[in-house]
């Protein structure tokens, strides 16, 4: 997490001073929550100069969230798409079952070096949610989890999940009743009880130092991936794909790489019903940059600056915003931003299936379908990196009624 290795012109050192990418990011706050915001910060600073920190992080990630997760050749998979050989980052094998622990984790240590007893956590596919609520469960902390009524309605699953675990699952009806909203309210919360309470941020997304500390803890993704890529082949990959919604587990496996031109990295934006459609959130190919949740980046806005509903199949990519860095590896062109749309994710769902046993979350599915498209262009002594970042059985109902199914 420190960057006194990194060359001069990395492109691995931001934010700046103030919390900006480029012209993203910064901090956007109520009066009454900068004072926390600065205390945050300094808190993070000195946490990620403390080796003792860092041992305790090392271990929890090792013996408790089970990291490594490993790197899969996946072969079938390969044959039956054609073109470069796929490898899948198996970040579905973490306790819980998605990339969202490792972040969960360093923020719950972080809380606890700042002495909060409650915590309060936004989700959207309920990931996230049970992640915090599982972390509060080990270490003895209140916790609250704000999920919207339509994501509560249809990740039944994880909301049973986090009752389990003991925590308090507040169903947001404002809005359309997804994250945005979600987040609004957690929000709010943190503001009415700001002296005992840490709001544990589950992506890259909100006020500074957020984006870049989940960055951080994410890291972990790429670093192994790095890592594992030249024990298994040699050398590093010809490209990476990674889903976008906040773009937390793709700002997780691309930073590691940001400075190796040589590996092309493509974030894959949830395109819903078809990018002309209206029905999306690919807030970086039908937005533009606003404000929201405590940041600048690109958003889903009518003519009037209003924020838009997102959709998508994927209750985990339905936000219409992204992550302030992603914003700027857009413009600089570092990473290409492209789409996939609900049809296409369902049938990337079900091949890796069929093909390599291995059940997607719905985000993840977003992934492979652009690997679909990607690896026949590619010759077969390239490889690719797919990030499955979390497991599908919280998507097992939506996929079955997509499918005429009755379960």
């Amino acid at each position: 997490m420190t960057s006194s290795h990194l060359k001069s012109n990395s492109l691995r050192t931001g934010p700046d001073l103030s919390g900006h990418f480029g012209p993203y990011g910064g901090r956007f706050v109520a009066e009454t929550l900068m004072p926390l915001m600065i205390e945050l910060e300094k808190a993070y600073e000195t946490a990620k100069t403390d080796p003792e920190f860092h041992a305790e992080l090392k271990l929890h990630l090792r013996d408790y969230v089970g990291r490594p997760s490993p790197l899969w050749h996946a072969k079938h998979l390969s044959e039956t798409i054609g073109g470069a050989q796929i490898y899948l980052k198996r970040e579905d094998l973490n306790h819980t079952g998605s990339h969202k622990l490792n972040n969960v984790m360093g923020q719950i240590l972080l809380a606890r070096r700042m002495g909060k007893t409650r915590i309060v956590a936004e989700t959207g596919a309920g990931q996230h949610g049970v992640a915090t609520a599982t972390v509060c469960a080990l270490f003895g902390l209140k916790c609250v989890i704000y999920m919207g009524a339509t994501d509560v309605e249809r990740q039944k699953p994880n909301v049973f999940r986090m009752h389990l675990l003991g925590a308090e699952v507040k169903a947001v009806t404002s809005g359309a009743g997804t994250l945005k909203d979600a987040m609004n309210e957690a929000m709010r919360d943190w503001v009415a009880h700001v002296e005992d309470t840490y709001f544990l941020v589950g992506t890259v997304a909100g006020p500074h130092p957020y984006p870049a500390m989940v960055r951080d803890f994410q890291s972990v993704i790429g670093t192994e991936a790095r890592q594992q890529i030249q024990e298994q082949t040699g050398r590093l990959p010809d490209g990476i794909i990674a889903a976008i919604g906040g773009g937390s587990n793709a700002m997780g496996i691309f930073h590691p790489f940001l400075d190796d031109a040589e590996v092309a990295l493509y974030g894959v934006e949830a395109a819903g019903l078809g990018l002309e459609s209206g029905k999306l959130a690919a807030s970086i190919s039908r937005g533009r940059p606003g404000v929201l949740h405590g940041n600048r980046t690109y958003l889903l806005q009518d003519q009037h600056g209003q924020i838009e509903e997102a959709h998508s199949i994927s209750a985990g990519l339905d936000y219409p915003g992204i992550g302030p860095e992603h914003s700027w590896l857009n413009d600089i062109g570092r990473v290409n931003y492209v789409s996939a749309t609900d049809k296409e994710a369902l049938d990337a769902f079900q091949i890796l299936t069929h093909k390599e046993g291995i059940i997607p979350a719905l985000e993840s599915a977003h992934a492979v379908a652009y690997a679909q498209k990607l690896a026949p262009k590619m010759s077969k002594d390239q490889i690719l990196i797919v990030n499955i970042s979390g497991r599908g059985d919280k998507d097992v109902p939506t996929v079955a009624a997509h499918l005429g199914v009755k379960l």
